[in-house]
């Protein structure tokens, strides 16, 4: 019998075959609506290339990934109905929406929400504003690690100093993002937008493409989600910010509010 005492120090860990099979969700999440090749996907997951294909076969027949004809990899019908039966829970996209219009239709500007899963942010929607010219950095399912982007940096600043301490501990952002990233620039940020409120990113994923941020308070006053603004630079001066910065906190909290009366 295996039990954990019977194993020496030789015996190889058991393989975390759901957690293989998450990363790769999140991956396929992440190529939508092009898709992704098997070899990709086994690059970004850190699996041998047979591995990752016999996982996508597995979900392929389960309904939770599909290959289209150029042989790239889909998130699969059946993650649809899961997603709804989840959404009666999770989704507060639905109450959002009215948030969002509100702020594209008074500053323009492309309006977002997204939610904190782990250590990552997800964009769940967004809303354009009437200005032609946008960033094109967010869109609808991208994720981003926390710190990165507006939305991740107003969600990490308001968490406790020792969880901070923990997700900079974790993460390894500047092999990815830059040194702008570094654990030293970020807590820089983080003290930045605790004081102001609001969060700034100035085109440090994209060049030109700006973004702020504030966060969104659950019932429990945890930062889960976040309002955000992007555009192009021009458009986030130094003076408009001190006016988009109080209109994405006052949305925010009013956000906060509904959220918490729906329950």
């Amino acid at each position: 019998m295996d039990t954990p005492a019977a194993r020496t120090s030789d015996t190889p860990p058991p393989v975390d075959v759901v957690g293989r099979v998450a990363a790769l969700l999140r991956v396929l999440s992440d190529g939508e609506p092009a898709g992704v090749t098997t070899s990709a996907a086994a690059r970004a997951c850190g699996l041998a290339r047979p591995t990752a294909h016999r996982l996508l076969t597995s979900l392929a027949t389960a309904g939770l990934a599909e290959r289209d004809e150029h042989g790239a990899w889909l998130l699969g019908p059946e993650l649809f109905l899961l997603g709804n039966a989840a959404a009666q829970r999770y989704d507060v996209t639905s109450v959002a929406v009215p948030f969002l219009r509100r702020l594209s239709a008074a500053t323009g500007e492309s309006a977002f929400l997204s939610v904190r899963r782990g250590d990552d942010t997800v964009c769940l929607a967004r809303e354009d504003g009437s200005f032609p010219i946008r960033s094109h950095v967010l869109h609808e399912g991208i994720r981003f690690p926390l710190g990165v982007a507006s939305a991740g940096l107003a969600l990490l600043a308001f968490l406790p100093d020792s969880e901070v301490s923990d997700i900079l501990r974790r993460l390894e952002l500047t092999t990815s993002y830059g040194e702008a990233h570094s654990a030293t620039a970020l807590r820089e940020r983080i003290a930045a937008t605790r004081r102001d409120g609001w969060s700034l990113n100035p085109g440090l994923i994209v060049e030109g493409s700006w973004g702020m941020a504030a966060a969104v308070f659950d019932a429990d006053e945890q930062p889960r989600w976040a309002l955000s603004l992007t555009g192009i630079e021009h458009r986030f001066s130094a003076q408009r910010q001190r006016e988009l910065g109080p209109l994405l906190l006052r949305e925010a909290h009013a956000l906060s509010k509904a959220i918490a009366q729906r329950g």
